[in-house]
């Protein structure tokens, strides 16, 4: 009688494997559909992001140009255009957020950005819908280049944070955190420096309450209150001669299979590595970098996600320039890590040559539980979306 139920926990295991390695088979990633959203958007899609624009529960696309705010209406990815000329040029980043508390999202938006450098943000005109949004200033910072939203201050609400490219004043660029007042239509937005050590600043992220940066000096979290941030190194980046050479440009914080906590980065800025960081022993454990690609075309979009649904976050990596390696490009690529340490990663092509990337992320467009990727174009122009079928 044990025999037999130890034969049928067997044959039933052996198959519960089976089916699961059918379902989760290793080292693939799904096939995607891609759509078009748009063939020329303007000189370029400086930044892509996603928010409920028509409040009907889908998340829609949407994109910014130099001179654009435009959305596309999910599913029939209708465009909408709701800022034209309205900025200074360019315009380089937004973030979306419901300012005003009306129920509905709101826009801020960065623009003007090697010039002058205007930080504002845009609301529907409630009595003309299908009209252009209004612009409300909040503050002049030039280089601005990254913003998003975060409680960075234990306020219990979020900042819009925002990290110019090039320093103006002082030792480093200012990054800074913006209050929302109770009118922000009419009252200042008191301001935080968050820190101004740093140099050639080309984005930051958030992590719980911490904030992580890359800049000329490496990649740093940046952890406080009010004006009391820390600054703490996890790497130096790229070792170079010169500051074009040196340190990081893009930089994103996730969790790779095993629940091990990781971090992505293209270095230098505008750089030819992708490089990731993984933490092996936490809290505080040394954080080991292994290099997954150093063949690319200017790097310069970066995201993490679980797009093959094997728990645990693949990398996401766009490039605008054609590579030094087999594969040219410019495009998107998608690396899955294939052995428990973290040193050997695949690297799978999801766009080789249609797409010149300026900016991508990763969200559930269509709502059936699987991530898509939406990204821009620089010299391409362009505006695509790509569907991720693994459960189609």
């Amino acid at each position: 009688m044990r025999i037999k139920i130890k034969l049928i926990l067997c044959i039933l295991g052996t198959l519960f494997l089976m089916q699961l390695s059918s379902l989760l088979p290793a080292g693939e990633i799904p096939e995607f559909q891609q759509i078009t959203l748009e063939e020329n958007i303007g000189k370029v899609c400086y930044a892509v992001t996603v928010a409920d624009v028509n409040n009907d529960g889908k998340p829609d696309p949407v994109a910014l140009s130099e001179n654009r705010l435009i959305w596309y209406e999910n599913p029939s990815w209708e465009p909408h255009v709701i800022l034209e000329n309205q900025l200074d040029l360019d315009h380089v980043c937004l973030a979306p957020h419901d300012i005003d508390g009306d129920g509905l999202i709101d826009f801020a938006v960065g623009a003007g950005w090697t010039k002058k450098g205007t930080i504002q943000w845009v609301s529907r005109d409630k009595e003309n819908p299908d009209g252009l949004w209004k612009v409300y200033p909040i503050h002049i910072e030039p280089w601005v280049h990254r913003m998003r939203f975060a409680d960075v201050l234990g306020k219990g609400k979020p900042q819009l944070t925002v990290s110019p490219l090039n320093k103006t004043e002082g030792d480093g660029v200012r990054l800074l955190a913006f209050e929302i007042p109770d009118e922000p239509r009419n009252d200042r937005w008191p301001l935080t420096v968050m820190a101004h050590r740093f140099n050639r600043m080309h984005n930051h992220w958030h992590v719980w309450d911490r904030t992580l940066t890359a800049s000329q000096e490496g990649i740093h979290f940046l952890k406080g209150a009010e004006d009391q941030f820390k600054p703490e190194k996890v790497s130096s980046g790229a070792a170079g001669k010169t500051p074009n050479q040196s340190g990081a440009g893009e930089v994103k914080f996730g969790f790779a299979e095993g629940n091990q906590a990781l971090i992505a980065a293209v270095e230098p800025m505008h750089g030819n590595h992708l490089v990731v960081y993984l933490q092996n022993a936490c809290p505080k454990g040394a954080w080991e970098r292994t290099v997954l690609d150093d063949t690319l075309g200017r790097g310069h979009a970066l995201w993490l996600a679980d797009i093959d649904g094997v728990k645990g976050d693949e990398v996401i990596i766009g490039h605008s320039n054609p590579a030094s390696g087999d594969i040219k490009g410019p495009g998107i690529y998608i690396f899955t890590k294939e052995n428990e340490a973290g040193t050997e990663w695949e690297k799978h092509i999801l766009d080789n040559g249609g797409i010149a990337v300026e900016d991508l992320i990763a969200h559930d467009f269509d709502g059936d539980g699987d991530m898509d990727i939406l990204a821009g174009g620089r010299d391409t122009h362009n505006v695509k979306l790509y569907l991720n079928q693994r459960s189609k």
